[in-house]
């Protein structure tokens, strides 16, 4: 069966190590499972048997936003059939419209936004900016959920969602990490897809399961965070779910290729 993870991470060489330590403080303290390099995340791919992910890195202030999109792009170039890449954004940047416009024109397949780290309400004004020029045309992968703060909670996703109708929005960690269960109670229904990351270790496999399915199986789509975790112990993790052959391959693979097919319509 063919795999794709919606949710890796990948950093230059050189700053590997310290964004890796970063995101471990961030989550507090907590031990990241692998190290965030591209070739790191190739091995650990081909170990677990999954064919293409969505590979992408946050933007933590704006002049990061062309560096990180240079690499993310060289890593698609350079393993075109293994990566897909996500762009970087930040309501911060001079023309956030232009730089919108410039990645769609570049061949991203998607954006990845972390409201928490990069300090920012999901529905702020500018980044409903930000946000407009990829209505119709590219996913948001948005990290969503974080029980010490509010800036991707389910009011405001809503809100995005009734501003942009049209606006493809993957809500990463099951629609709600740490606070998974009560953010489904508000999700649920929403017209959002979820991604699995980050949410297996903490739930019961039924857990995971009730939740995947109120959302829509057909909405669900595997994730493994790395390097926060190994693509190996998720792929175990989502092996213990009570799903079917039939949803799990929708989930696994079958998902995203509706998700971006609908997205460049």
């Amino acid at each position: 069966m063919k795999i794709f993870d919606m949710h890796v991470h990948i950093f230059p060489d050189r700053i590997a190590e310290k964004a890796v330590n970063a995101i471990g403080v961030f989550y507090e303290n907590f031990n990241m499972e692998g190290d965030g390099r591209l070739e790191s995340a190739i091995r650990a791919m081909d170990g677990a048997g999954i064919t293409r992910c969505a590979a992408h890195s946050v933007a933590t202030t704006a002049h990061q936003v062309d560096h990180i999109n240079d690499f993310v792009m060289a890593a698609h170039e350079r393993y075109p059939d293994r990566i897909m890449p996500f762009a970087a954004m930040h309501p911060g940047l001079p023309d956030a419209a232009a730089t919108a416009e410039a990645v769609i024109a570049r061949g991203f397949k998607g954006v990845k936004l972390h409201p928490e780290i990069q300090g920012f309400k999901i529905d702020a004004p500018e980044v409903l900016d930000m946000l407009a020029p990829f209505e119709g045309k590219l996913p948001i992968l948005v990290h969503c959920g974080d029980y010490r703060y509010d800036n991707s909670c389910p009011d405001r996703i809503k809100h995005v969602l009734r501003v942009f109708p049209r606006l493809r929005l993957i809500c990463a960690h099951l629609g709600g990490w740490t606070v998974w269960k009560e953010n489904a109670r508000q999700l649920i229904g929403q017209d959002v897809y979820v991604d699995t990351s980050s949410a297996l270790f903490a739930l019961t496999p039924d857990e995971a399961t009730q939740i995947i399915r109120g959302y829509g199986v057909e909405r669900a789509i595997y994730g493994t965070d790395f390097p926060m975790w190994t693509p190996a112990g998720e792929l175990e993790r989502f092996d213990r779910l009570d799903l079917t052959e039939d949803e799990r391959r929708k989930i696994l693979w079958d998902n995203h290729l509706q998700l971006f097919d609908e997205a460049q319509r």
